[in-house]
This record gives C-alpha cells, sequence and structure tokens, in this order.
C-alpha cells in the first residue's frame, strides 16, 4: 500500500465530479478518499439526475443523501432515504438506484475493489 495523503476538506461545491461508468449521463462522482490516497476506504459524492441504475454491491457501502431522494430496490424491499438519512448496503447485493436529483455521499469497503478478483 502507498503512503497515506495528508488530511484534507473537500466540499461538494468544490469537488470536480465526472461521468460514472457507463451511467455517467445519470450519475457523476467527486472523489473524497481511496487507494490513490492509500486509504482501504474509499469515500466520495455522487449527483444522480433522472437516474435509474442496476447493480450488484461489490463491497459494503454506506450513502448518505445530503438532497433529494434515494430510492433503492433490493430483492428484500425497497428503500427510501432522504436528507440525513443512512443507507447500509451490504457485499454482494443486487439493486437498483432511484433518483430524479439526488446528491449523496458514499464510503466503500474495500476501496479497491475494482482491482479484485
Amino acid at each position: 500500500m502507498s503512503e497515506k495523503s495528508p488530511a484534507r476538506v473537500v466540499s461538494p461545491n468544490a469537488a470536480k465530479f465526472t461521468p460514472r461508468f457507463q451511467y455517467g449521463h445519470m450519475a457523476e462522482g467527486a472523489p473524497v478518499s481511496g487507494p490513490e490516497d492509500g486509504a482501504k476506504l474509499g469515500s466520495g459524492y455522487v449527483r444522480l439526475r433522472k437516474a435509474e441504475i442496476p447493480w450488484t454491491i461489490k463491497y459494503d457501502e454506506v450513502i448518505l443523501v445530503l438532497e433529494g431522494e434515494l430510492i433503492v430496490r433490493t430483492a428484500d424491499g425497497t428503500l427510501k432515504a432522504g436528507p440525513q438519512d443512512c443507507l447500509w448496503l451490504p457485499n454482494g447485493t443486487e439493486l437498483t438506484y432511484v433518483a430524479e436529483n439526488a446528491l449523496v455521499f458514499f464510503a466503500i469497503e474495500p476501496a479497491d475493489w475494482a482491482q479484485e478478483g
């Protein structure tokens, strides 16, 4: 693992948002922490607009809704979260993220899930 980067503040107003994966027209993200920081914990902001994104979680994830509403459809039911609500999503969960216009903060572990076998 690389040396840890120094402590810092990352505001969503100053963060550089870029399209996320193949869903860039629905989701833009801005990192806060990750492997490039020598961190096991990945985190960042995601802006969702007119989003309906199917996904299978490949990490443990916590999401904090900052603005708007996030709906997460799972096999166990539908979760609805508004501002100041948190969602816990365990590794392996099959879901669909749905949002008309939301800003969320996420934290995932492991941060390097995409590099793992």
